[in-house]
């Protein structure tokens, strides 16, 4: 691969937080593939399988998780990275971590330990996927968290630009590891940040469809939709409507990336290096200001016609109190916890609620329905809404 003097080097890499003796005892791999390894080998990246994407705790095994969704993501980044001269492993790896800290039910669950929280600090995904990864997962026996490098780090932090207040969760990190939370992130970091866009933008319409939520129709008010539709029937005319529509997803992300490689390989042009990346001030990595205002109007449409969909919107209002009721059953009774987690359950605030947090951010939907019908005696009903 020609790396380009914007990309981020492995072997220029700022290091981790604790020092290792580990060099070439585990294989010839850069310090990002170690990285994106540790991330895959993850207790926290395996239950991303059975956590909500769109549609909460599906019954059928062709609907998206979180943990399919950052496999496509990748797939997206690397592709992106590849023809942008950047590293691919890097890439890979903050688009296979960005999800990881996020609690079961997606949103649903974000806003009840949001509003569980508020006395505490409050709960963001983002901060707390990094917590998860710095200090939660911990396999190694010479210290806490995966240890990832800080370029893995910073890209998990802010992929989605500077950050001006981090969360308490971000910040305790940012204490014990600084990753100039001012400044813009890596390429890498926007690239992995577009990759998850341009994923969730057209596989939450494939899910949709195929849940019955979105039809044709409604994909065809929006006019650049619909001139793709028209190309795809003209190419196509005598396939089976199954596989038009899926033929149509396949050519949005196309036309996406596309778009995406066009404008930033503009933007760049005259950068030199990652230092010059992170000092621009502006995000150097997108879509076209067209594509940019198309995509703007496929998330409004999105959020009114499945998103926010009355049967979605009942489904996560069950989903929510699910999480409402575990976290007020283990800050009443903690000894409701399992014995490791209960074992080191702070005695004083903030810290005990946070810990409880942590323990029900990592749940999947099953177990937190399974674990709110131990304690509440009672299964949670409707929370399949597809």
């Amino acid at each position: 691969m020609n790396r380009a003097p914007y990309a981020s080097d492995p072997a220029a890499s700022r290091g981790r937080e604790f020092g290792e003796e580990r060099e070439g005892s585990r294989g010839p791999r850069s310090e990002f593939q170690r990285d994106r390894d540790r991330i895959v080998h993850s207790i926290s990246f395996r239950r991303l399988r059975s956590k909500t994407q769109v549609f909460v705790s599906p019954d059928g095994d062709h609907y998206r998780t979180r943990l399919t969704h950052s496999i496509e993501v990748a797939q997206i980044g690397r592709v992106l990275a590849r023809e942008l001269g950047l590293d691919e492993d890097l890439t890979e790896a903050l688009c296979l971590g960005h999800d990881i800290g996020h609690p079961p039910f997606g949103h649903a669950g974000e806003q009840a330990l949001e509003e569980a929280m508020a006395a505490a600090g409050g709960y963001d995904h983002n901060a707390q996927g990094l917590r998860t990864l710095a200090r939660l997962e911990s396999p190694y026996c010479d210290h806490e968290g995966l240890n990832l490098t800080w370029e893995t780090l910073e890209g998990l932090a802010k992929h989605n630009g500077p950050l001006a207040e981090p969360s308490w969760a971000l910040a305790e990190i940012d204490h014990a590891f600084p990753l100039d939370l001012h400044s813009w992130p890596s390429l890498e970091a926007q690239v992995a940040a577009l990759a998850d866009d341009i994923a969730y933008d057209n596989h939450d319409i494939d899910d949709g469809l195929r849940a019955g939520f979105l039809d044709l129709d409604d994909l065809l008010v929006l006019d650049w939709l619909a001139d793709q539709w028209r190309a795809v029937e003209r190419r196509f005319p005598h396939a089976p409507r199954d596989r038009q529509l899926r033929e149509l997803i396949r050519t949005q992300i196309g036309l996406m990336v596309n778009d995406m490689l066009s404008h930033t390989r503009e933007q760049v042009k005259d950068i030199g290096s990652v230092e010059e990346v992170r000092g621009a001030g502006r995000q150097l990595a997108g879509f076209s200001p067209t594509m940019r205002e198309q995509e703007r109007v496929l998330k409004r449409f999105m959020y009114d016609r499945l998103y926010y969909h009355e049967e979605q919107l009942a489904t996560a209002k069950r989903a929510h109190d699910v999480i409402a009721k575990l976290f007020a059953a283990y800050h009443r009774d903690p000894t409701a916890m399992p014995a490791d987690w209960l074992a080191s359950l702070p005695a004083a605030e903030p810290q005990r609620s946070r810990h409880i947090a942590d323990f029900i951010a990592g749940m999947t939907d099953r177990y937190a329905i399974t674990q709110c019908a131990r304690i509440y005696g009672r299964m949670p009903e409707g929370l399949s809404n597809v």
